[in-house]
C-alpha cells in the first residue's frame, strides 16, 4: 500500500470525528499517521498495519477514559426541578382525559396531570412527583386542604 494511502485514511478517521463530535474516531487517525511514518521509512506493509494498530490502541487506552470524564455532560438543574417532592394546590381540576388542571406550587400556576389518570378536583392538596415538559405530574397528598395551602403561601412568600 503506497504511504499517501495512510494520509487518506488519517483524514478520513478525521472527517468522522467531525461529523460525530464525540471522540469516536480521531485515535484512528493518529493511528494511520504513525503507519504513513513507518512506510516513509520503509516498513513492510504488515509492520504499517501492526503499527497502525497499536498505536490506535494505545492512544484508546491511554485517553479515552480522560475524554469520557472531560466532555461527560453534567446535569444542570433548573428552578423546576426544586419542585419535586414539594405540595400545592389544584386550582383548576385536573383530568388527564381532557387534558386540563392546574396546580398552585411556590407560589406559581403549572399545568398539571395526575400520575395515575384519575381526576383530582379543585383546592386537593397534591404532591409534585415529576416534571414532564412544562406540566407537573401530582398524586393527591396525604395532608389536610388547610395545611397544604399554609405551606403554599409560606413558600410563596419565601
Amino acid at each position: 500500500m503506497p504511504s499517501y494511502m495512510w494520509i487518506l485514511i488519517a483524514v478520513a478517521f478525521a472527517f468522522a470525528e467531525m461529523l460525530t463530535m464525540g471522540l469516536t474516531s480521531i485515535w484512528f487517525s493518529g493511528g494511520a499517521l504513525a503507519a504513513f511514518l513507518a512506510a516513509c521509512l520503509g516498513g513492510s506493509q504488515i509492520l504499517q498495519v501492526v503499527i497502525f494498530l497499536a498505536v490506535s490502541t494505545i492512544l484508546v487506552a491511554l485517553t479515552r477514559p480522560l475524554s469520557r470524564r472531560l466532555l461527560r455532560r453534567k446535569t444542570v438543574k433548573t428552578n423546576a426541578d426544586s419542585l419535586i417532592g414539594r405540595c400545592g394546590v389544584v386550582t383548576e381540576p385536573i383530568s388527564n382525559r381532557l387534558a386540563e388542571g392546574q396546580v398552585q406550587v411556590n407560589g406559581a400556576v403549572w399545568s398539571a396531570r395526575s400520575q395515575d389518570g384519575g381526576e383530582i378536583g379543585k383546592d386537593t392538596s397534591v404532591r409534585v412527583l415529576a416534571i414532564e415538559g412544562v406540566k407537573l405530574i401530582v398524586e393527591p397528598a396525604g395532608r389536610s386542604d388547610q395545611e397544604t395551602k399554609e405551606q403554599a403561601a409560606k413558600e410563596s412568600n419565601a
